[in-house]
């Protein structure tokens, strides 16, 4: 156990170092912006707030969900967005904006883009600017902030653990149908796979995740390298190939570990019997 977890333990070392360039960033999900239209529209409910547009962006000022209360006027769309891209551009609520432009600093409102009017929130995980939040069409100005904030509250009260545990049962159940452990939402810049192999497969390349391959059980021929060839795009940044010209030609057995960069095909050509292996995928 003590080797395993010293393996382990430069697997994830070697990934990171591979990708020191790339810092741990948090993203905005669909779900997370429906939670935070959710947590706004509780709060319009509870205060008998009337209609609104809620809109939510990413930290792109890209909009990621929108909906439009009953009752709220046409133009509501366009400014709620508007309020959540100036809010997340800037970094700070948008009422800051308005009141520097009723103090007299006008020049302002020529900024592309930009949308002072009160009632646009940065959304806040963990220190981490992840989204914006904007609503308008509520009784009020104050009242479009209230809602906003109420929103990206709900996010920014939540809270992440930097800590994962499985326990052993969860493990061996993965190993038994070859399972993704954890990162499958694309949220994150990593995987952990527990996989099984029993034959051969396709050549494999991923355009975007380095592979670190760590062998629990039997043994593999891989061949790394070469060329792909009839390779076919299955997934974004995802190809197959039936074969591989050249490469180098591997065994791989138990506590070995292979770490294979992105963007280089890689070939499962022969499987003797059951082969367990952890991989660990990071972009």
């Amino acid at each position: 156990m003590k080797r395993f977890l010293q393996v382990f333990s430069l697997m994830i070392l070697s990934a990171f170092i591979a990708n020191a360039q790339i810092t741990e960033k948090k993203s905005l999900t669909l779900e997370g912006a429906r939670q935070v239209i959710a947590a706004a529209k509780d709060y319009a409910k509870k205060n008998n707030a009337p209609g609104g547009v809620i809109a939510v962006v990413d930290e792109g000022g890209n909009l990621v969900a929108l909906e439009r209360l009953d009752g709220t006027f046409s133009a509501g769309a366009n400014i709620s967005i508007g309020k959540a891209k100036t809010a997340v551009m800037f970094k700070r609520p948008t009422k800051f904006f308005e009141d520097v432009i009723k103090n007299g600093r006008t020049a302002m409102v020529a900024l592309p883009d930009f949308t002072p009017l009160q009632g646009g929130v940065p959304i806040t995980v963990d220190g981490q600017v992840v989204g914006g939040v904007g609503v308008s069409g509520a009784a009020s100005a104050q009242q479009d902030e209230e809602l906003a904030i109420a929103g990206a509250n709900f996010l920014s009260n939540q809270k992440t653990s930097a800590v994962t545990f499985f326990d052993a049962q969860t493990v061996n159940t993965a190993f038994d149908k070859g399972a993704v452990l954890i990162g499958d939402d694309k949220g994150e810049n990593y995987q952990v796979h527990a996989s099984r192999r029993e034959k051969s497969g396709l050549v494999e390349v991923h355009e975007l995740d380095t592979d670190i391959i760590y062998v629990l059980e039997g043994t593999a021929m891989i061949v790394t390298g070469g060329k792909s060839l009839e390779s076919k795009q299955t997934a974004p940044n995802e190809f197959r190939g039936t074969s591989v010209d050249g490469g180098e030609t591997r065994q791989l057995k138990k506590g070995d570990v292979l770490i294979i960069p992105k963007g280089t095909p890689h070939w499962f050509k022969e499987v003797g019997g059951t082969f367990l292996y952890y991989v660990v995928k990071v972009r």
